[in-house]
């Protein structure tokens, strides 16, 4: 999902969030859900206007938020001149900077371009796959740059916007988001999942009648799939692994975690073991999310 390098945010400077990352990838609607908790926005902000806008900031003695979208599409754009800006912008002591990186897969942003049917910022008359792969190659130096990643492939704009209100609005943030997230084998193993548990050895109410068109969240599916004589031995297992893995990733500055469950179709198991685990977890300075990917893409 997204690795951070960032520490919690601090009330006593000006936050920077710059978003860069893929055309398609969700940069336009990143900076709307920032603006929706307060932030200050500009998008497409040539890189030689970085420092000027910072400076104007100043002028203005409350310490207002900022936000602001750079990427390929921005004026004489260059990877090693978004570096150097970087670094002379993180010696400021004033100034808090996170940029946040927005990705998906490949299939998912031609498929966003064929539905809107709009251009590739670097289409030039060249195939879309081969403009999302030059992108893709022009931003990998910038990748080398961020803080955190947000891969929203298999995300829909809720979820998108609330894990940036959860992690970049003000007051208390919390130092760890972790997302429980169940899917479907048959659908492909999520990318930006951190953590894979395989539940598929759990009993499958597919191959019950009245329990086939319901999901993991009706408590008929649950109580079946709990009452497998592996469901309370994994959970207590997976309890104890999370138990001492979640306070050292939180510790090691890591602000997001993706603990994916997956089962053949993912709507009954894995569904109910997400439900199930997510419930029990609990750490201090950690927030939770609860994601059903495949019972998400099935709602679209």
């Amino acid at each position: 999902m997204v690795t951070s390098k960032q520490d919690d945010i601090k009330a006593d400077k000006r936050q920077l969030v710059i978003v860069t990352g893929l055309s398609g990838a969700g940069k336009s609607a990143a900076l709307h859900s920032f603006e929706d908790i307060g932030y200050q926005v500009v998008d497409n902000l040539p890189l030689n206007l970085l420092e000027q806008l910072l400076e104007e900031a100043q002028t203005n003695s409350t310490p207002t938020p900022i936000a602001v979208g750079i990427d390929s599409r921005t004026l004489h754009f260059s990877p090693l001149l978004f570096a150097e800006k970087l670094d002379i912008v993180r010696q400021r002591p004033e100034i808090q900077l996170h940029v946040l990186f927005m990705d998906a897969s490949d299939e998912v942003l031609m498929k966003r371009f064929s539905e809107t049917r709009r251009p590739h910022p670097l289409g030039e008359r060249q195939l879309l796959r081969a403009a999302i792969k030059q992108e893709r190659d022009v931003m990998q130096v910038v990748r080398e740059n961020i803080d955190g990643i947000l891969d929203t492939s298999a995300r829909t704009s809720a979820e998108t916007r609330r894990i940036i209100r959860r992690r970049f609005a003000g007051g208390h943030t919390p130092e760890l988001i972790v997302t429980f997230m169940s899917f479907g084998f048959a659908h492909g193993v999520p990318r930006d999942a951190d953590i894979v548990l395989d539940v598929r050895f759990l009993r499958n109410p597919h191959y019950v009648d009245d329990l086939k068109p319901l999901t993991g969240r009706d408590k008929v599916v649950a109580n079946y799939v709990r009452a497998d004589e592996g469901f309370d031995k994994f959970v207590t297992k997976t309890e104890d692994l999370l138990g001492f893995l979640l306070p050292r990733y939180r510790d090691e500055g890591k602000a997001y975690l993706t603990i994916a469950f997956g089962c053949t179709g993912g709507r009954h198991r894995s569904v109910a073991v997400a439900e199930t685990i997510s419930g029990r977890c609990s750490v201090d300075g950690m927030a939770v999310n609860l994601y059903h990917r495949e019972l998400a893409n099935k709602a679209k």
